[in-house]
Parts: structure tokens; C-alpha cells; sequence
């Protein structure tokens, strides 16, 4: 408690009524005193005197109600004056309560502890919103890692995401040739630190190139591009993103190969679950993606016939063959490796396909 008055007898008399309270004492001779020790340490009440020179209480009040940080800290007049203008005027400065003087100091006490149970209750109030501001931040964080960020939006604004359908979707899927033998002669410390790496590596390629990803599963990598964003020619920036996945991956401490797989076509999303929530994207095309993948050489991008005609004019084709899909029958696959991609178009950034 700050004791503010510039009559020492008047201190310490309200000290000695407050002291046997146990309560930590602090004074000061006039207002400017007053601010400094305001400004230097926190106080939980402020016993305000009016009339002092220099600096009177009414400034002291002004300052401390215009400072975001002081104007949570209770002050109590205590002043000789009593008329109703002066007191009318500290209560329009914020002043929490007013005490006449000569001190009353059973009232004192009473005042006083009224007054700091009240600063505890605003203190437990304010505590409690700045918690629930906290949970509601991590919950935004949450959201915005699971979820592209107009789902994220989409979410929190209704509390839930309408099911869409989109035309012109490019599904990639990538795996790790080999996986399952890489963990059988590993420890899952290994095998999580390296996977751990590629997943992030492929995320970073997957944004630089316009595309979402939708899950991992294991070693399977899944994105979309032309989902959410629309993109001019979401193939070629898949096969763009392929490419410079293989090159990267190849790169990595695990030395794997990646094997990449597209199809483009029309597919339906929305939210899957309900104690654990999956944004997901299902339909005939993200069942030919996968399939593609699975037929296709590790180190290479391999694409269905669909996906082939929007870029066929951008690459050179490595090799083509006929195979039987169970979802849709014979189909041409063509695949397109590193070191094709490296002879793109010149208007293809060499940065793009590293």
C-alpha cells in the first residue's frame, strides 16, 4: 500500500492503523514522489491525499487513470476536504473511494479492505480472460496447422465446414520405394527422425509450388493443387513439385527414392471425424492418383493420360506403358524423371525444378 501525504503526522497515523494488518507500507511526501514510486514498483492500493504542492492529488488521479498499466491499482482519498465538488470531481478521476479527514481508522480498515478485495476480483477476472484469450490463440494455432487456412476460417466462424465439389483438381501422391524393409532393419528413432525430415521437406516444396497438402500416411505424401487455390495449370505445378521432391529427397540423410504419381480430375472435400477432425479429399480422381503412384518407377513422376495431355507441350516423357487400373481399365501412363524436367521450356525457372 502506497501512503501519499505531505503532512508526516497524517502518514503515520494511517500507519499505525494499518500496521498491526500486516500489510507492507510504503510512503511518499507529495505527488511527484507519489508518480515515481508508481512508475518504479507495483502497488496494490493507493491512499491518496488531495491537497499537496506542486502536485496535487487530482493530478496524481489524471495520471494514473491515463496509464493503461496504473489505472487497475484502487485509490482511496483521504482528504481534509468534504465538500461535494471535490469528492464529485476524484470520482470522476476514477478514484474508488473517499475518506474525510480526521481518520476515522476502524473505517480505514474497512475501506481499505474492501478495497483490495474488489482488486482481487478484477485481478482473478482479469487473469481468467487473459487465459481464455491464451486458449483461444493456441486454438487458432491449432486450427491453422491442421487446416488450410479457409478451412481454418470456415470453422471457426460456423463451426463447421460445408462439403464442396471441385473440377480441374491435380492429386499428387508420393512414397518411399522400399519403406517397409528400411524400418524392419531400423529403430523407430531412426525411422521417425528421417521421416520427419522428408515430411517437412516435402511440406516447404508442396507450398513453394501451390499446393495443399491433405495427409500423410506413414511414407505416403498426398497434396492437391487447384483445390482451394486456383492455379492456371494445376498439373504443372505438381509435376514441377514432384520433380524437385525427388531431387530433394534423394539428398536427404536417408538417401531414399521417392516414387510420384498424378492424376487431375474432379474430387469432393469437407471434414471426416469427430474427435479427431481430418480435412480430406475423396472421389474417383485421388483413387487413380494413388494407383498411378503405385505403378511407377521410384525416382520418377509418373502420370495418368489425363494429367500427361496439360503438360505433354512442357516435358519430355522418360517412357510411357499401357497398365490396367481397377477403377478405370487400361490406361496410358507417362513418366517424366529429374533429369528431364531439367529440360523444360525456357520459360520454366531452372530455381523450380532444383
Amino acid at each position: 500500500i502506497l501512503i501519499v501525504d505531505d503532512v508526516e503526522i497524517n502518514r503515520r497515523l494511517i500507519a499505525a492503523g494499518l500496521e498491526r494488518e500486516g500489510y507492507d507500507l510504503s510512503f511518499a511526501e507529495n505527488g511527484r514522489q507519489a508518480l515515481e514510486l508508481l512508475f518504479e514498483c507495483p502497488f496494490d492500493l493507493v491512499l491518496l491525499d488531495i491537497m499537496m504542492p506542486e502536485v496535487t492529488g487530482f493530478d496524481v488521479l489524471e495520471v494514473i487513470m491515463s496509464n493503461a498499466t496504473l489505472r487497475s491499482v484502487p485509490v482511496v482519498v483521504v482528504s481534509a476536504l468534504d465538500d461535494v465538488k471535490s469528492i464529485s470531481r476524484c470520482v470522476r478521476l476514477g478514484a474508488d473511494d473517499y475518506l474525510t479527514k480526521p481518520i476515522d481508522l476502524t473505517l480505514l480498515r474497512s475501506r481499505v479492505s474492501a478495497s483490495l478485495d474488489k482488486k482481487r476480483a478484477r485481478d482473478q477476472a482479469s487473469e481468467y480472460v487473459r487465459s481464455i484469450e491464451n486458449e483461444r490463440r493456441r486454438y487458432d494455432r491449432l486450427l491453422s496447422t491442421v487446416f488450410p487456412p479457409q478451412i481454418a476460417s470456415e470453422l471457426k466462424e460456423t463451426n463447421e465446414v460445408k462439403p464442396r465439389a471441385f473440377d480441374n483438381v491435380a492429386i499428387l501422391f508420393a512414397d518411399v520405394a522400399g519403406f517397409t524393409s528400411y524400418c524392419a532393419q531400423r529403430g523407430p528413432d531412426e525411422v521417425l527422425t528421417n521421416l520427419q525430415e522428408m515430411v517437412v521437406a516435402c511440406e516447404a516444396v508442396a507450398a513453394k509450388h501451390h499446393l495443399q497438402k491433405i495427409k500423410t500416411i506413414g511414407d505416403c505424401f498426398m497434396a492437391a493443387a487447384g483445390l482451394l487455390r486456383p492455379i492456371p495449370n494445376p498439373v504443372l505445378e505438381s509435376v514441377r513439385c514432384g520433380l524437385e521432391m525427388i531431387s530433394l529427397v534423394r539428398l536427404l540423410d536417408a538417401g531414399w527414392r521417392l516414387r510420384v504419381g498424378i492424376h487431375v480430375g474432379s474430387v469432393m472435400t469437407g471434414l471426416v471425424g469427430y474427435r479427431q477432425y481430418l480435412y480430406d479429399v475423396f472421389g474417383d480422381a485421388v483413387n487413380t492418383a494413388a494407383h498411378v503412384e503405385s505403378m511407377g518407377v521410384p525416382g520418377t513422376v509418373t502420370l495418368s493420360s489425363d494429367a500427361w495431355k496439360m503438360v505433354s507441350s512442357e516435358f519430355t516423357c522418360s517412357s510411357s506403358s499401357i497398365v490396367n487400373l481397377k477403377t478405370r481399365g487400361e490406361m496410358e501412363i507417362f513418366s517424366i524423371m529429374p533429369e528431364d524436367g531439367l529440360n523444360e521450356r525456357a520459360d520454366v525457372a531452372a530455381e523450380d525444378v532444383k
